[in-house]
Protein backbone atom coordinates (compact mmCIF):
# COMPACT_ATOMS: atom_id res chain seq x y z
CA UNK A 1 0.00 0.00 0.00
CA UNK A 2 1.32 3.44 -0.91
CA UNK A 3 2.44 5.76 1.85
CA UNK A 4 0.06 8.55 2.83
CA UNK A 5 2.17 11.28 1.20
CA UNK A 6 2.28 9.26 -2.03
CA UNK A 7 -1.52 8.98 -2.00
CA UNK A 8 -1.86 12.73 -1.54
CA UNK A 9 0.65 13.39 -4.31
CA UNK A 10 -1.23 11.04 -6.64
CA UNK A 11 -4.55 12.79 -6.02
CA UNK A 12 -3.07 16.25 -6.53
CA UNK A 13 -1.25 15.05 -9.67
CA UNK A 14 -4.53 13.76 -11.12
CA UNK A 15 -6.22 17.09 -10.37
CA UNK A 16 -3.42 19.07 -12.06
CA UNK A 17 -3.49 16.88 -15.17
CA UNK A 18 -7.28 17.13 -15.28
CA UNK A 19 -7.13 20.93 -15.12
CA UNK A 20 -8.70 21.29 -11.68
CA UNK A 21 -5.70 23.45 -10.73
CA UNK A 22 -5.03 25.68 -13.75
CA UNK A 23 -1.57 26.48 -15.07
CA UNK A 24 -0.33 29.65 -13.37
CA UNK A 25 -2.66 29.30 -10.39
CA UNK A 26 -1.52 28.77 -6.83
CA UNK A 27 -1.76 25.37 -5.20
CA UNK A 28 -3.56 25.46 -1.82
CA UNK A 29 -1.19 26.16 1.06
CA UNK A 30 0.33 23.34 3.12
CA UNK A 31 -2.02 24.24 5.96
CA UNK A 32 -5.06 24.03 3.67
CA UNK A 33 -3.92 20.73 2.20
CA UNK A 34 -3.21 19.33 5.66
CA UNK A 35 -6.75 20.19 6.71
CA UNK A 36 -8.23 18.80 3.51
CA UNK A 37 -6.47 15.44 3.85
CA UNK A 38 -6.45 15.31 7.66
CA UNK A 39 -2.71 14.86 7.46
CA UNK A 40 0.32 16.30 9.20
CA UNK A 41 2.08 19.26 7.60
CA UNK A 42 5.20 17.13 7.16
CA UNK A 43 3.23 14.54 5.20
CA UNK A 44 1.79 17.21 2.93
CA UNK A 45 5.25 18.71 2.47
CA UNK A 46 6.54 15.35 1.24
CA UNK A 47 3.67 15.08 -1.24
CA UNK A 48 4.29 18.59 -2.55
CA UNK A 49 8.01 17.84 -2.91
CA UNK A 50 7.18 14.93 -5.23
CA UNK A 51 5.11 17.17 -7.51
CA UNK A 52 7.86 19.80 -7.52
CA UNK A 53 10.44 17.17 -8.50
CA UNK A 54 8.16 16.11 -11.37
CA UNK A 55 7.94 19.69 -12.59
CA UNK A 56 4.18 19.95 -12.10
CA UNK A 57 4.50 22.78 -9.59
CA UNK A 58 7.13 25.38 -8.87
CA UNK A 59 9.91 24.59 -6.43
CA UNK A 60 10.26 28.11 -5.06
CA UNK A 61 10.53 28.26 -1.27
CA UNK A 62 8.68 30.64 1.06
CA UNK A 63 5.55 31.02 -1.07
CA UNK A 64 2.61 29.06 -2.33
CA UNK A 65 3.56 26.71 -5.12
CA UNK A 66 2.60 27.77 -8.65
CA UNK A 67 1.08 25.16 -10.96
CA UNK A 68 3.33 24.76 -14.00
CA UNK A 69 1.11 22.30 -15.87
CA UNK A 70 1.03 18.66 -16.77
CA UNK A 71 1.90 18.32 -20.44
CA UNK A 72 4.36 20.80 -21.90
CA UNK A 73 5.80 19.17 -24.95
CA UNK A 74 7.93 21.06 -27.47
CA UNK A 75 8.01 19.51 -30.92
CA UNK A 76 10.91 19.50 -33.37
CA UNK A 77 8.48 19.20 -36.27
CA UNK A 78 8.73 22.97 -36.67
CA UNK A 79 11.58 25.32 -35.79
CA UNK A 80 10.30 27.66 -33.09
CA UNK A 81 12.09 29.41 -30.26
CA UNK A 82 11.30 28.54 -26.64
CA UNK A 83 9.31 31.75 -26.22
CA UNK A 84 7.33 31.25 -29.44
CA UNK A 85 6.44 27.70 -28.41
CA UNK A 86 5.47 28.75 -24.87
CA UNK A 87 3.23 31.56 -26.10
CA UNK A 88 1.54 29.23 -28.61
CA UNK A 89 0.60 26.97 -25.69
CA UNK A 90 -0.79 29.83 -23.63
CA UNK A 91 2.06 29.94 -21.10
CA UNK A 92 3.42 33.12 -19.53
CA UNK A 93 7.06 33.25 -20.62
CA UNK A 94 9.89 35.51 -19.57
CA UNK A 95 13.56 36.02 -20.31
CA UNK A 96 16.45 37.93 -18.78
CA UNK A 97 20.03 38.38 -19.95
CA UNK A 98 22.30 37.67 -17.00
CA UNK A 99 25.65 38.21 -18.75
CA UNK A 100 26.79 39.28 -22.20
CA UNK A 101 30.21 39.88 -23.74
CA UNK A 102 32.11 39.85 -26.99
CA UNK A 103 35.15 37.62 -27.11
CA UNK A 104 37.46 35.77 -29.43
CA UNK A 105 35.87 32.57 -30.77
CA UNK A 106 37.20 29.24 -29.57
CA UNK A 107 38.56 27.06 -32.36
CA UNK A 108 35.44 24.85 -32.55
CA UNK A 109 33.17 27.91 -32.51
CA UNK A 110 35.19 29.57 -35.25
CA UNK A 111 34.85 26.50 -37.45
CA UNK A 112 31.12 26.03 -36.92
CA UNK A 113 30.12 29.69 -37.01
CA UNK A 114 32.71 30.90 -39.51
CA UNK A 115 33.49 33.78 -37.18
CA UNK A 116 36.68 34.92 -35.45
CA UNK A 117 34.76 36.96 -32.87
CA UNK A 118 31.51 35.96 -31.14
CA UNK A 119 28.93 37.38 -28.78
CA UNK A 120 28.40 35.18 -25.72
CA UNK A 121 25.06 35.52 -23.91
CA UNK A 122 23.78 33.85 -20.73
CA UNK A 123 19.99 34.07 -20.57
CA UNK A 124 17.50 32.76 -17.99
CA UNK A 125 14.06 31.73 -19.20
CA UNK A 126 10.92 31.40 -17.07
CA UNK A 127 7.51 29.78 -17.41
CA UNK A 128 4.70 31.10 -15.23
CA UNK A 129 7.34 33.02 -13.28
CA UNK A 130 9.43 29.94 -12.50
CA UNK A 131 13.01 29.50 -13.79
CA UNK A 132 13.09 26.54 -16.19
CA UNK A 133 15.84 27.13 -18.75
CA UNK A 134 19.38 28.47 -18.97
CA UNK A 135 20.59 29.41 -22.44
CA UNK A 136 24.31 29.80 -23.08
CA UNK A 137 24.32 31.11 -26.63
CA UNK A 138 27.21 32.14 -28.84
CA UNK A 139 26.28 34.34 -31.83
CA UNK A 140 28.32 34.86 -34.99
CA UNK A 141 29.85 38.33 -35.29
CA UNK A 142 27.66 39.33 -38.27
CA UNK A 143 24.50 39.25 -36.10
CA UNK A 144 26.09 40.29 -32.79
CA UNK A 145 25.20 43.99 -33.01
CA UNK A 146 21.54 43.21 -33.63
CA UNK A 147 21.43 40.90 -30.60
CA UNK A 148 23.18 43.51 -28.43
CA UNK A 149 20.50 46.01 -29.42
CA UNK A 150 17.70 43.91 -27.96
CA UNK A 151 16.33 44.70 -24.48
CA UNK A 152 17.75 42.49 -21.72
CA UNK A 153 14.28 41.14 -20.96
CA UNK A 154 13.43 40.38 -24.59
CA UNK A 155 10.80 37.67 -24.60
CA UNK A 156 11.68 36.09 -27.95
CA UNK A 157 15.04 36.78 -29.56
CA UNK A 158 13.98 34.83 -32.65
CA UNK A 159 10.90 36.99 -33.19
CA UNK A 160 12.72 40.23 -32.33
CA UNK A 161 15.51 39.57 -34.84
CA UNK A 162 12.95 38.81 -37.53
CA UNK A 163 11.06 42.02 -36.77
CA UNK A 164 14.18 44.18 -36.65
CA UNK A 165 16.50 42.81 -39.34
CA UNK A 166 14.41 40.20 -41.15
CA UNK A 167 16.49 37.28 -39.87
CA UNK A 168 14.81 33.89 -40.31
CA UNK A 169 16.12 30.91 -38.35
CA UNK A 170 15.56 28.26 -41.02
CA UNK A 171 17.51 25.15 -40.01
CA UNK A 172 18.45 23.65 -36.68
CA UNK A 173 20.61 20.72 -35.65
CA UNK A 174 19.97 19.44 -32.12
CA UNK A 175 21.83 17.12 -29.76
CA UNK A 176 19.96 16.11 -26.60
CA UNK A 177 21.39 14.48 -23.49
CA UNK A 178 21.27 14.71 -19.70
CA UNK A 179 23.75 16.52 -17.48
CA UNK A 180 24.16 17.13 -13.76
CA UNK A 181 23.60 20.68 -12.55
CA UNK A 182 26.77 22.48 -11.60
CA UNK A 183 26.98 25.21 -8.97
CA UNK A 184 25.87 28.04 -11.27
CA UNK A 185 23.11 26.01 -12.95
CA UNK A 186 21.75 24.91 -9.58
CA UNK A 187 21.70 28.44 -8.18
CA UNK A 188 20.01 30.01 -11.20
CA UNK A 189 17.44 27.25 -11.76
CA UNK A 190 16.65 26.76 -8.07
CA UNK A 191 17.64 23.09 -7.89
CA UNK A 192 20.20 21.15 -5.92
CA UNK A 193 23.73 20.80 -7.22
CA UNK A 194 23.98 17.51 -9.10
CA UNK A 195 20.28 17.47 -10.03
CA UNK A 196 19.58 16.14 -13.55
CA UNK A 197 19.07 18.70 -16.31
CA UNK A 198 17.91 18.09 -19.87
CA UNK A 199 20.52 19.60 -22.18
CA UNK A 200 19.90 20.60 -25.77
CA UNK A 201 22.93 21.67 -27.81
CA UNK A 202 22.04 23.23 -31.12
CA UNK A 203 23.33 25.15 -34.09
CA UNK A 204 20.95 27.30 -36.11
CA UNK A 205 21.43 28.67 -39.63
CA UNK A 206 19.64 30.90 -42.12
CA UNK A 207 17.81 29.72 -45.24
CA UNK A 208 21.08 30.12 -47.13
CA UNK A 209 22.94 27.98 -44.62
CA UNK A 210 24.75 30.86 -42.91
CA UNK A 211 25.44 29.96 -39.25
CA UNK A 212 23.75 32.25 -36.72
CA UNK A 213 24.25 30.73 -33.29
CA UNK A 214 25.54 27.86 -31.19
CA UNK A 215 23.67 27.25 -27.97
CA UNK A 216 23.85 25.06 -24.88
CA UNK A 217 20.34 25.06 -23.37
CA UNK A 218 19.72 23.42 -19.99
CA UNK A 219 16.18 22.68 -18.81
CA UNK A 220 15.17 21.98 -15.23
CA UNK A 221 14.00 18.39 -14.91
CA UNK A 222 10.25 18.00 -15.38
CA UNK A 223 9.74 21.45 -16.91
CA UNK A 224 9.57 20.59 -20.62
CA UNK A 225 9.47 17.44 -22.74
CA UNK A 226 10.46 17.20 -26.39
CA UNK A 227 8.38 15.33 -28.96
CA UNK A 228 9.75 13.93 -32.21
CA UNK A 229 7.39 12.64 -34.90
CA UNK A 230 8.87 10.16 -37.34
CA UNK A 231 7.76 7.55 -39.86
CA UNK A 232 9.17 4.91 -42.13
CA UNK A 233 9.70 7.60 -44.75
CA UNK A 234 11.11 10.35 -42.55
CA UNK A 235 13.11 9.79 -39.41
CA UNK A 236 14.74 12.94 -37.97
CA UNK A 237 15.99 11.15 -34.87
CA UNK A 238 19.54 9.81 -34.86
CA UNK A 239 21.14 7.92 -31.99
CA UNK A 240 24.71 8.79 -31.06
CA UNK A 241 26.98 6.86 -28.70
CA UNK A 242 28.50 9.31 -26.23
CA UNK A 243 32.14 8.94 -25.21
Amino acid sequence: MAARYEQIAAELRDEILAGVHLVGSQLPSEAELAARYSAARGTVRQAVAILAAEGLIGSRQGARRIVLGGERSQSFAELHSFAQWARSKGHAVGGQVLAQRRRRAASAESVRLGSAEVLEVLRLRTLEGEPVLLERTVYASWIASAVEGLPSDCESVTQALYDRVGLVFAYGEHLIDAIAAGTEDARLLGVRRGSPLLRQRRITTTQEGRPVELSDDRYRAGSVAFSIRNSIGANPLTRLALP
